[in-house]
Formats: structure tokens, C-alpha cells, sequence
């Protein structure tokens, strides 16, 4: 099992496993933010991985997506691999409404950080666990 990069566990919770991937909670409350981290050591770009996990990959993050839209019905997902700053391969899903704070720019460094409540967090938690069948 790969280890996830500090800074990924210091921003996150980490929600459980996919398959190919762990899958994360950005503790950010401005915007639902999940972070896929694939399971493979020394990846920092998706080109990397082998063609199997590119297609796994792209799979779960299908379904992330397919759960959010349902949970949250965003007006739009933001899906990227930047690694700027956390060189790891990790890709980030995104809820955005045309009501948010930041848009239509960006998310990064766009408004104060927002910490959840704890029964927006609960609320958040399961909602997304229960559309993606985890435990």
C-alpha cells in the first residue's frame, strides 16, 4: 500500500478505498471536494501508471463523478491532476454551483478556508459513501 503524501493527510479525511484508489474529503466546507490518490508507489503523473490502473482509474473516477452529480446536482465538476504542490498522482473532483464563492475562477486560494460542522461533515460523509456502495 502506497502512503499518502502529508500534506494529503493533513488536509483530508480519508473516506475509504476503491479499488485502485483511496479516496478523499478535502476538509474545505466552501465546496464538496474528493481527492482519488491511486495505490501505487512513485506515481506522480497518470501516464505513469500501467494501462490497466489508467483504466481503473478512469472508471472510479466515472463513478465519483456519477455519485456527486447525484448527491449534490452541481452545475459543474472540476476534475484535474495538478501536483504544484503535492507531487503525487491525485486527482481532484470538485463540486461547483454557479452560486459558490469562487465562481467562475478557480477554487484555489479564491476565499478563506471554511471548516465543516460536524453534521455537515457526517451529512457529507454519507451521502457519498452511500452512493458509492462503501462501507
Amino acid at each position: 500500500m502506497a502512503d499518502i503524501h502529508p500534506q494529503l493527510r493533513n488536509d483530508c479525511l480519508i473516506l475509504g478505498h476503491l479499488g485502485l484508489c483511496h479516496l478523499l474529503l478535502m476538509q474545505e466546507a466552501n465546496y464538496p471536494w474528493f481527492i482519488l490518490v491511486p495505490d501505487r508507489e512513485a506515481i506522480t503523473e497518470i501516464h505513469q501508471l500501467d494501462e490497466a490502473d489508467q483504466q481503473q482509474l478512469m472508471r472510479e473516477s466515472v463513478s465519483l463523478s456519477r455519485a456527486l452529480e447525484t448527491v449534490f446536482a452541481p452545475d459543474k465538476l472540476n476534475i484535474a491532476s495538478l501536483g504544484n504542490i503535492v507531487p503525487q498522482c491525485h486527482i481532484h473532483h470538485i463540486v461547483r454551483y454557479r452560486t459558490d464563492a469562487a465562481w467562475p475562477a478557480p477554487v484555489w486560494g479564491r476565499v478563506p478556508l471554511k471548516e465543516y460542522s460536524e453534521d455537515a461533515l457526517a451529512h457529507v460523509v454519507d451521502a457519498v459513501k452511500q452512493a458509492l456502495s462503501l462501507p
